[in-house]
């Protein structure tokens, strides 16, 4: 099934049940006010709702036009986001930059980070940058969210607390991450809020493409207008979002409505090199840094700014048939 949050003027917004084509929704306040109330109640809201997405389906109840436009990210603010680090392709790129070498841990321990959680941005709200030498970038990202995890849970019974998944813009401050990196302590600063896509869905919906806890079809990053990105989410994921939720259960218990994410999604070229841009034939980048790390190590220097006001960015993922999947999560960065 599919689920979404329309902004209402509330902090939380309402939880709302959304046809296979995004085009029709129906209110599920009656079976759970929130995204929240119903993931804190899943097995037995769940059901209910399932009930009503095939009813929206068959058209047996009124329903509304959905606009994506008026939807909040799915939770609007969570208990727990912590974005880790599925695609060491990503990783290796990004920390050459940075002149770091990756440590060989780093392949069977995923990176990890606590972002922040209280205030997301709805998947069409504007990017807000203070300074442009903040280095602003966009992350196009997997994420899920699960119910109740115990702590020291497995990989196998991990991937059965997954309960739906959607997409993320993971907004960055290159220009502050260093800085932050040197202290010791992580991102802060650095890490804004991020957006993620107007709708959720259960594992189920996306059919054969969810596989290993892993969602094998392309991420569609277009940025300014133009394709940027198109990296399969399902090539090079050295951990799933399974082991992903896994490592963050390793020493607490995760309370339901806990996100993880991917981290950016990212592919190696053919032979096994960092891969061309779009526009020369290549699966491109889900984020900037990529493309300026290949450009430092081809000509000595970066030539692919970061973002600034007026720029545009857009996630989507289609599914086999070219329908949208999640809906689009489409921004415009914009002086604060």
């Amino acid at each position: 099934m599919k689920l979404a949050t329309l902004k209402d003027g509330s902090r939380d917004g309402k939880l709302v049940v959304v046809s296979k084509d995004l085009t029709r929704y129906c209110a599920a306040d009656n079976i759970a006010p929130t995204m929240q109330a119903a993931l804190d109640n899943w097995d037995e809201v769940a059901p209910k709702l399932e009930a009503l997405y095939t009813d929206v389906e068959h058209q047996a109840v009124p329903c509304e036009r959905f606009h994506e436009r008026e939807a909040h990210s799915p939770l609007p603010r969570a208990y727990q986001w912590a974005d880790g680090s599925a695609y060491i392709n990503h990783v290796e790129l990004v920390r050459k930059a940075r002149g770091a070498e990756v440590p060989e841990s780093f392949y069977h321990d995923p990176l990890m980070y606590q972002g922040g959680s209280d205030n997301f941005l709805a998947p069409r709200d504007d990017i807000p940058l203070k300074d442009t030498k903040w280095g602003c970038d966009m992350e196009g990202e997997i994420a899920v969210i699960t119910d109740d995890v115990p702590m020291g849970v497995s990989s196998e019974d991990a991937a059965g607390h997954i309960k739906l998944v959607m997409l993320v813009n993971d907004v960055s401050l290159r220009g502050l991450i260093p800085g932050e990196l040197a202290k010791g302590f992580g991102f802060f600063q650095s890490k804004p809020a991020s957006a993620f896509s107007p709708v959720a869905v259960t594992p189920d919906e996306l059919g054969d493409a969810w596989k290993g806890s892993v969602i094998h079809l392309p991420l569609m990053v277009d940025y300014n207008g133009e394709p940027f990105g198109r990296a399969n989410a399902g090539v090079d994921a050295t951990f799933s979002l399974a082991d992903l939720v896994a490592h963050a259960a390793k020493t607490r218990d995760l309370g339901a409505g806990t996100i993880i994410g991917s981290g950016t999604v990212s592919n190696q070229g053919p032979d096994g090199d960092p891969g061309k841009p779009v526009s020369e034939g290549g699966l491109g980048y889900s984020c900037i840094a990529e493309i300026r790390m290949i450009e430092t190590i081809a000509d000595g220097e970066a030539k692919t700014r970061f973002m600034a006001p007026g720029d545009t960015v857009r996630v989507e993922m289609k599914d086999a048939d070219g329908h949208s999947i999640f809906g689009a999560i489409e921004q415009k960065v914009v002086e604060a």
